[in-house]
Order: C-alpha cells, then sequence, then structure tokens
C-alpha cells in the first residue's frame, strides 16, 4: 500500500496511513456503468466515470438529499472476475475513523469524565517523552485538532517500508501491532513543533486519543463507539474489526500498487491486519451508514448542542479548508460548505461529507489508492456544472 494515505477531500491537506502516490493512470478492466445520469447528480456521474478512466478500478456512491436518495456505481469490484461494484459494498474507511473517534471524546466530556484541556499525561502518564516531545504540555483538544507537534508515525521511513512499501507488505500484512508500538515510533523523532503553535496531521494524535478513551472508560475504544454511536444509529454496515484481517461482505476488492511513486503492477491489498492503524483509522463501514452517521452527527443527535460547538470549531489550514475535533470543514467553488472527513487506507480511498443542517449528504468509496480524484466527485455533487 501506500507510505501515508488521504485523510480529507484534499490531497495537499489530507495525510493517513499511506503515501499520497502520483501515477499515470492505469486502465481498469471492463465493468458494467450504472451511474446513470438523471436528475441533478448529472455531474456527480461524470466525476465517478472520470475517476474510472484515471485508473479507479471501481466506485461506489450514495448521496441523500431532499429529491431522495441516489447510487451510483462504476467500474468493477474485483479486477479478476469483473463483478461490478454495489451500492451496498462494505470498505474500510481509514481516517474517517476519527470524526467517531472525537465523537466519544466529546461525550466523555459532557458527562463529566474527562476535559479536553486535560493534559494528555494526566491520562496517559510518560507515554509522550522523548526527543523534545512532552505529553505534559499537549492537551486532549489539541490531539483532536492536529494542533500537538506530536509527529505522525506513518511518517517513519521504516514504517512505511515495513508495512506500506511492496518489500515490506507482503512479509507483514498480518502483523499485530500494540498501540503503544505506534507512539514509540513517533517518540523516536522529534516533534513537529510546540504544542499550539501549528497545525500538522498526525495520526498518532488519533492513536493517542483512542488509548484516552480506553483509560477514561475501561473498555476498547472500539467497544465505545459500538455503544454510543453504531448500535443507536442501527448502523448494520460498521465495525472496529481490531486484528480482523478480511472485510465483511457484501464488498469488493481493494488494490493497491505498493511502490513509492504509483508506478508497477496492481496488487490485491484486501486482507491486512488494521491494528496498524488503531484508532486513527481502523474501521469498515458502507456508504449508507457513514451518510446517516454525518446527518446525525451535524444535527446534533450525538452530542449537546455546545459539544458541537467545540467539534466545529475550527483551525484554518488554508484559505477553503478548516479543521475541527476529527471533523473537516470544505468551502467548495460554489461557495458551499460541506463538513466531514476523508479515510485512505491500503487499496481504499473514502470520502462522507454534509452540509451543516445534514440536509444533503455525500458518501463513497474507490477501490484503488493510486488514481482518481476525490475532490472532484465532491464538487460534482455539490456545485453541478
Amino acid at each position: 500500500m501506500r507510505k501515508r494515505m488521504r485523510t480529507t477531500a484534499v490531497a495537499a491537506v489530507a495525510v493517513a496511513l499511506t503515501a499520497a502516490l502520483a501515477a499515470p493512470a492505469v486502465a481498469a478492466g471492463p465493468g458494467t456503468d450504472r451511474t446513470g445520469d438523471t436528475g441533478d447528480h448529472k455531474a456527480t456521474a461524470r466525476a465517478v466515470r472520470a475517476a474510472v478512466e484515471s485508473g479507479v478500478p471501481g466506485v461506489t456512491l450514495r448521496a441523500e438529499d431532499r429529491r431522495g436518495v441516489w447510487t451510483a456505481t462504476a467500474g468493477v469490484g474485483n479486477l479478476r472476475t469483473e463483478r461490478p461494484r454495489s451500492p451496498h459494498d462494505r470498505y474500510r474507511v481509514g481516517s474517517i475513523t476519527k470524526t467517531f473517534v472525537a465523537t466519544v471524546l466529546l461525550q466523555l466530556e459532557a458527562e463529566g469524565r474527562l476535559s479536553l484541556d486535560d493534559t494528555v499525561d494526566s491520562w496517559l502518564p510518560g507515554l509522550v517523552t522523548g526527543n523534545g516531545h512532552d505529553g505534559a504540555r499537549i492537551t486532549l483538544r489539541q490531539l483532536l485538532n492536529h494542533t500537538s507537534g506530536v509527529f505522525d508515525y506513518t511518517a517513519d521511513e521504516d514504517f512505511g517500508r515495513t508495512y506500506f512499501l511492496k518489500e515490506g507488505f507482503f512479509e507483514h500484512r498480518y502483523d499485530t501491532l500494540a498501540p503503544e508500538e505506534l507512539v514509540r515510533v513517533a517518540m523516536s523523532h522529534k516533534p513537529d513543533f510546540a504544542p499550539g503553535v501549528g497545525w500538522n496531521y498526525s495520526n498518532t494524535n488519533y492513536v493517542l486519543a483512542g488509548l484516552v478513551i480506553e483509560k477514561a472508560t475501561g473498555r476498547p475504544y472500539g467497544e465505545e463507539i459500538r455503544r454510543r454511536v453504531i448500535t443507536p444509529l442501527h448502523l448494520t454496515g460498521t465495525s472496529v474489526p481490531g486484528t480482523r484481517t478480511g472485510v465483511p461482505g457484501p464488498s469488493s476488492r481493494a488494490y493497491g500498487k505498493l511502490t513509492a511513486d504509483g508506478s508497477g503492477p496492481v496488487h490485491d491489498v484486501t486482507r491486512i491486519n488494521p491494528s496498524m492503524a488503531f484508532s486513527a483509522g481502523e474501521m469498515i463501514s458502507d456508504s449508507k451508514d457513514l451518510g446517516r452517521f454525518y446527518r446525525a452527527l451535524l444535527t446534533g443527535r450525538l452530542l449537546p448542542k455546545e459539544k458541537l460547538d467545540e467539534m466545529t470549531d475550527t483551525v484554518a489550514v488554508d484559505d477553503t479548508h478548516g479543521y475541527g475535533l476529527g471533523l473537516m470543514s470544505t468551502e467548495l467553488s460554489c461557495g458551499v460548505t460541506v463538513w466531514g472527513h476523508g479515510g485512505g487506507i491500503h487499496g481504499s480511498t473514502s470520502d462522507a461529507v454534509t452540509t451543516r443542517n445534514g440536509r444533503h449528504s455525500l458518501a463513497f468509496n474507490f477501490n484503488g489508492d493510486w488514481a482518481g480524484d476525490p475532490e472532484a466527485v465532491i464538487e460534482a455533487e455539490y456545485c453541478g456544472d
């Protein structure tokens, strides 16, 4: 897979578990185009087809607005059998996991069980230390909005060679990694900056956030997500796999190049041990569930108003993007602002966004990690022609 992966709709600021690959387009195998140019989604249908034409094996997408639900698929879910993608596909959502984690921490704050102004060291004493890192100076809030300065463990070169590139992937794809091991990788580097004086996306922040949830509740962070979000919202396609290596059906295969520059043959990378991502990006979901989750979140079903206000209080990333607490805002070319997150992990690139009022949601997945333009799909859905 790639060394670092996308986490938002914007490649320049979106970093997750794999490295962005710039590669020439590779023709996908033939498949059935089921986009269906209908209604106001014609531009979206064209963007979906364009992703496949650029080399993405297949796309599955679901949009919901005042007119109802619209789904689209294009390309294939299996390059060997040429089976098409399904609107019901489950897929690895990568860093979309972060919004679930932030939601749970804000719920715990609302219950008085912790404060986002607590230091990391007060919950995880002695874990964030070394090479200038100091957990006594970093707050939980700074973890959630990526202003902590903590080094991103996925940017470590040895980690990348071992888990993201071909030379190490096939030997180590099933390794089980403890979250503390991931933190130790980060601690072997200097911080990106002093806490609170900059912004830089770091997966280590959310590994630490997951560990804080476990310390505060006495339960695995995934169990808290199930109890507090998945079960109440009836998200039947969503799971926190832990060390489970497969993706439950219905699902498609996931494909990657496993090279730093995106060249070379395509490999089936569907099966991995997602403990290498932990609470920074291990979850599995589908487009229906993701739309339901973000609509529920932005309309106040999961958090009291004051906590949702905290979540949507953003740090400016650039002229059109802001990062709140596990939630990103994107101002599109037509002036519409959408809220959500993106995620990438081996062979899987996903985005889920909604308008602030929850009335227009979009979630989709590419089952490849070296081609396609997710931002173009979002622009097409909300801005049309």
